[in-house]
């Protein structure tokens, strides 16, 4: 797809239907050596942080995507058109730890521009993500009891912050 470069104070999205409804593609790794891992998601959020446009993702430690989180320093988060929701739900019930999950899902992973996390061809949306911050979530600091029902198992996500270090997108996206 042909994707134009977009300033953070240039997109224009609606951030809760690509978190809720369109979901995107959260990759961690190394592009160049092959050793990479992606999951579908829905939670996160897109902001500005101690100055800098970031993007925030949560991840149980169980999920496969984890291991990578924690050893390397960037992600990237890619959207896509509707035409891709099977391969978006392959993605993201299936590990890839024991499977070639992304091969199946007939995506085309490609090197991202500024890191080493790779984005994938088919996408209309990237964004490249350098990490500048985690923490556990701390289920005591629960202020909505409900929340409380969405960790039966209380397998809490770890909060990555990545400071957005390149967007990349079609034309839509583009503030005008």
């Amino acid at each position: 797809m042909n994707l134009q470069s977009i300033a953070f104070d240039q997109i224009c999205v609606r951030f809760h239907h690509l978190w809720s409804q369109q979901y995107l593609l959260l990759t961690c790794g190394n592009y160049l050596a092959s050793h990479f891992n992606t999951m579908t998601v829905g939670w996160g959020s897109l902001g500005t942080m101690w100055g800098k446009p970031f993007a925030q993702i949560v991840v149980r430690p169980h999920r496969y995507t984890f291991q990578f989180l924690e050893q390397y320093n960037s992600f990237t988060l890619c959207a896509f058109p509707e035409e891709y929701r099977p391969a978006l739900s392959l993605l993201g019930t299936r590990s890839g730890k024991h499977t070639k999950k992304i091969a199946e899902s007939g995506l085309t992973p490609i090197a991202s521009s500024q890191v080493d996390s790779p984005s994938f061809a088919e996408a209309e949306l990237i964004i490249e993500c350098k990490k500048i911050y985690w923490q556990d979530m701390d289920p005591n600091h629960f202020l909505d009891s409900s929340i409380h029902l969405k960790y039966p198992d209380h397998d809490y996500h770890r909060i990555y912050f990545g400071e957005i270090v390149a967007i990349k997108g079609r034309e839509k996206f583009i503030k005008k």
